[in-house]
C-alpha cells in the first residue's frame, strides 16, 4: 500500500493513495497572521484548483488488512464458499492521527443457493475521507459457479455488478480568501461551489482455485473503468488487479482436518494504475486463537489476533507505519466480525475452502 501526504503550515494538500485511493482536499491547521503566508496560501490554492479542474485525476479503492475476513470484496469467486449463509460486518480507522482520517465501513453476505448451481452474495460499504469531506457508497451483487476439477481439486468463478455514490461535501471545505491575516477563517468564500455527487456502475470478476490445503485466486474489479468525476472532465476509476495464494498446514503431525494448530503462509500482490501492493504474512491458528504477522511492502508492519468458534469470529488488527508518515499517522485500526450461519447438510460433497479467517 502506498502513502503520500504533503504537509503545508496553514493547509494540508492531500494526495492520499493508501488504501488505493487519491483525493485532493484543502483543511486548515491554524490561521496565520503572516500576509506572506496567507499569499502563499492562495497560490497554493490556485495550485490545488488546478488539479482538482484536471482530466487525469483518478481514484483509488479502499482496502483491508485482513483481506480475508472480507472474502466477497477481496474476490467474487468467494461467494458461496463457507456453503452456509455467512455475514460479515468491518470497520477501519486510518491515520487516525491526522486531520484528514480515513473510515471505511462495510456488511457483505453470501451464501451457496443449490437452485442456481452456484453462489450468491451482496456487498454494502461506505468510505469517508477527510472526516466525511469525500464519501463513496456502493452496492454490490454477486454470482459465482462452482466447478470440481478431481476429487482434491475444485474451481470457482464470479461475477459482480457493482452501483456506487460519490459526494462530496462543498461546506467543510475551506479556501485562502476566507482567511483574514488577524482573526483568521472569517470570510465567506467567493469559489463556486462544485462537485455535489455523482453515481456509476462498474463489473468485476474473480477466480478461485482450491484443494483442502492450498488455495490461489484472481480477480479484475472495474473493468469497465467507470467515470467518477465529481467535478470537471473525466476521472476514470482504473480496473484493480489481484492476486493472492496461501496454504494451511497442519504442525502438531496430525491431519489438516484433525489438527487444532496449524500455520498459514500467505501473500497478496494488487495493482491499480500505477500503484501496487504487496503483503505477505503468516497466520498461526491453535483452537479458537488465531495470531498473525504481515508485512505490507514499504508500507507498514501488520499484527493481528483474533477469536473464532463455530458461530462467530472476531479479529482486531493494527497496521504499524514505516513509510515517512511514522507514527505520526496513529497506524490503522481494523474490526471484523464474522457470523456463520448453520444450515441443512448437503445430499453429496460439496467442497468448502480452507483458508485464513482473518
Amino acid at each position: 500500500m502506498i502513502e503520500r501526504l504533503l504537509m503545508i503550515d496553514i493547509v494540508h494538500i492531500k494526495f492520499d493513495l493508501t488504501g488505493f485511493r487519491i483525493i485532493v482536499g484543502l483543511e486548515p491547521l491554524e490561521a496565520k497572521k503572516s500576509i506572506m503566508r496567507k499569499h502563499a496560501l492562495i497560490a497554493l490554492m490556485v495550485f490545488g484548483a488546478t488539479l482538482m479542474n484536471s482530466e487525469n485525476l483518478m481514484g483509488q479503492d479502499p482496502q483491508f488488512s485482513q483481506f480475508y475476513a472480507n472474502p466477497v470484496y477481496l474476490n467474487p469467486a468467494f461467494a458461496g464458499t463457507a456453503r452456509c449463509p455467512r455475514f460479515v460486518l468491518g470497520y477501519r480507522n486510518q491515520w487516525p492521527s491526522l486531520p484528514g482520517s480515513f473510515v471505511t465501513y462495510s456488511a457483505s453476505y453470501d451464501q451457496h443457493v443449490e437452485a442456481i448451481s452456484g453462489g450468491i452474495g451482496f456487498i454494502a460499504m461506505r468510505d469517508e475521507a477527510g472526516r466525511g469531506v469525500l464519501s463513496t457508497t456502493s452496492f454490490s451483487g454477486i454470482y459465482s459457479y462452482q466447478r470440481p476439477v478431481s476429487r482434491k481439486f475444485s474451481l470457482k468463478f464470479g461475477v459482480q455488478a457493482t452501483y456506487s455514490q460519490k459526494a462530496l461535501d462543498w461546506s467543510k471545505l475551506t479556501f485562502g480568501d476566507q482567511i483574514d491575516s488577524r482573526r483568521g477563517f472569517i470570510f465567506q468564500t467567493q469559489e463556486t461551489e462544485r462537485g455535489g455527487s455523482t453515481g456509476f456502475f462498474d463489473a468485476s470478476a474473480g477466480v478461485l482455485g482450491f484443494s483442502d490445503s492450498f488455495y490461489f485466486g484472481g480477480a479484475v474489479h472495474h473493468i469497465n473503468e467507470p467515470n467518477e468525476s465529481l467535478i470537471l472532465g473525466t476521472s476514470r476509476l482504473p480496473m484493480r488487479f489481484t492476486g493472492h495464494a496461501g496454504a494451511v498446514l497442519p504442525i502438531d503431525g496430525k491431519s489438516r482436518s484433525l489438527s487444532e494448530t496449524t500455520i498459514s503462509p500467505n501473500i497478496l500482490y494488487q495493482r491499480q494504475a500505477d500503484f501496487q501492493q504487496i503483503n505477505v504474512g503468516v497466520y498461526l491458528n491453535k483452537g479458537p486463537l488465531v495470531v498473525g504477522a504481515w508485512y505490507r511492502y514499504n508500507d507498514s508492519f501488520i499484527a493481528l489476533v483474533g477469536v473464532q468458534t463455530d458461530v462467530f469470529k472476531v479479529g482486531y488488527s493494527y497496521d504499524l507505519t514505516t513509510s515517512q508518515l511514522t507514527t505520526k499517522s496513529g497506524g490503522s485500526h481494523e474490526v471484523s466480525l464474522t457470523f456463520q450461519m448453520q444450515c441443512r447438510e448437503k445430499r453429496g460433497r460439496f467442497r468448502t475452502i480452507s483458508c485464513p479467517s482473518f
